[in-house]
């Protein structure tokens, strides 16, 4: 059950070269400018500023989508795309069943592994702001026959640091997963370890966390999560096409599928019945954790000690930011912090991701935990993000000089006009010819495409992707207000 943003199987739980592509081999000159990177401080209830980014094209988007569904051969997909506070997107491609034939629906519910996580979090965050319990109250209070409770605590848990034995850290379901047990044997089995490390000296994500935390609520509300959950979260938001544990009998539910060395699609094995709980029970749609979503960003269920506990990164011991509040990463992407969590379960993976500052979000829901979605939330993502220091450029948008650059070398028609001094100068002669040799050796430039734009050193700097025959490749441009260009960077992607 997955918490990671990357896009391989982790349960319940992204170089450059000078332009010589004789090789298209790497050399590190500057980092990758579509990575993220952990925010060491606190995140602020609410951002002094909203930006409204640019109106993204649902059709593009849409488009889009269904070619990359189609290539990547996924069997279904539900997106969500919230912009300025706004949905634009909410639809549903593939098939949520494969035989019989059924197609996803917008109100097809998915399972949404540890995204659930947030939601646990935010049920005991709502019942301390109702003191019914303490974020720093010792586990001892509800599980006393844990290994060192009294010396852990509820925000531990929250956060990962307690140093539990997380009890599902494999891709896929393991022997004693086939049978079902009750929270309290589970917690009994892997909670009464040695703990891996001192409380508060290392973050290890811990699903075992989760179900002690789930207990707690249980106990602090006397009722248990999924009416705590209902109640607190659901039912205010009306979120109605969002269950805990919901029976496999619902006709609105998505059937889960795995794949064995690329093989064709088969129906996944589930976990049996309690080892996802309050780690990873709950089942959603887009449309749903978006209202989720906004309802976070805009503070209208959460107060702001409780949001500012939820996204806060913990700090440990040793002055080490994990990257990780209460059940949310916490994440700079460009110019803004973003909040997401991942997740998985056998036969789905999910995604969810909110920028506050633009008051948007990003939910991807699949039932195959072989989906491909990296390209499409790379594609999404930043044009919900605000990059507020990218520098204006003269002469053509991004994408167009950087076709007219590949073209010109592929054709040794460079307009040595539009390069900058050194670049000039690197650009031998001999260089040039054989970047030339190099690219017709593995073949035409196509699928040209610019990812995103930052600024450094005051200049314009894009992600571009692109094929080189049926190399995947990717570069850095950066260019300088009028509109010359500096450097143009090639690796392998």
């Amino acid at each position: 059950m997955s918490r990671f943003t990357t896009f391989a199987r982790a349960r319940l739980a992204v170089p450059v070269v000078a332009l010589t592509v004789v090789a298209l081999t790497v050399a590190a000159c500057s980092p990758p400018i579509d990575s993220t990177v952990s925010v060491p401080g606190t995140s602020p209830r609410t951002p002094p500023v909203r930006v409204n980014v640019p109106a993204v094209s649902a059709t593009e988007l849409d488009t889009m989508i269904q070619r990359v569904v189609r290539e990547k051969h996924m069997v279904g997909l539900s997106v969500g795309v919230m912009q300025n506070g706004a949905m634009i997107l909410a639809k549903g491609y593939g098939q949520r069943v494969l035989s019989p034939s059924e197609p996803v629906t917008p109100t097809t519910m998915f399972p949404i592994g540890s995204v659930t996580k947030q939601f646990t979090c935010s049920a005991a965050l709502l019942l301390a702001q109702d003191s019914k319990l303490s974020m720093q109250d010792p586990v001892a209070m509800y599980v006393p026959t844990a290994t060192r409770a009294k010396d852990i605590t509820l925000l531990d848990l929250g956060q990962h640091v307690s140093g539990y034995r997380d009890y599902y850290p494999l891709d896929f379901v393991v022997r004693e997963m086939q049978q079902a047990e009750g929270a309290d044997t589970i917690i009994g089995r892997y909670a009464t370890r040695p703990l891996d490390f001192e409380p508060r000296t290392r973050w290890s994500y811990s699903n075992t966390n989760f179900l002690i935390l789930g207990k707690a609520i249980e106990q602090a509300s006397g009722k248990r999560i999924d009416a705590v959950l209902s109640q607190r979260i659901f039912e205010p938001l009306k979120m109605t096409r969002t269950a805990y544990d919901p029976p496999v009998t619902d006709t609105g539910l998505a059937r889960g599928y795995t794949s064995y060395a690329l093989a064709a699609p088969t129906p996944a094995l589930r976990e049996a019945s309690g080892w996802t709980g309050a780690a990873g029970a709950m089942w959603s749609t887009p449309t749903d954790l978006l209202t989720w979503d906004l309802a976070l960003i805009d503070g209208t269920l959460l107060s702001a000690s409780s949001f500012a506990t939820l996204t806060t990164p913990r700090t440990l011991t040793d002055g080490r930011s994990t990257g990780y509040g209460c059940g949310m990463d916490v994440r700079l992407t460009g110019d803004a912090v973003v909040f997401s969590h991942g997740g998985a379960v056998a036969g789905a993976i999910a995604q969810n991701y909110l920028v506050p500052v633009s008051r948007s979000g990003l939910v991807l829901l699949s039932n195959a935990d072989f989906a491909a979605v990296s390209e499409i939330i790379s594609t999404i993502l930043p044009k919900l993000t605000p990059h507020l220091t990218v520098p204006t450029v003269a002469g053509l948008p991004a994408i167009d000089a950087a076709k007219a650059f590949l073209a010109s070398v592929e054709n040794g028609t460079l307009d040595r006009r539009t390069l900058g001094d050194d670049f000039n100068a690197l650009l031998t002669p001999e260089h040039l010819a054989a970047d030339r040799a190099s690219l017709a050796t593995n073949g035409r430039v196509s699928d040209v495409r610019v990812m995103r734009t930052v600024e450094r050193g005051g200049m314009e700097v894009a992600a571009v992707q692109f094929k080189v025959g049926t190399v995947d490749a990717q570069s850095s441009m950066y260019r300088t207000p009028d509109g010359k260009i500096q450097q143009f960077l090639i690796n392998r992607r």
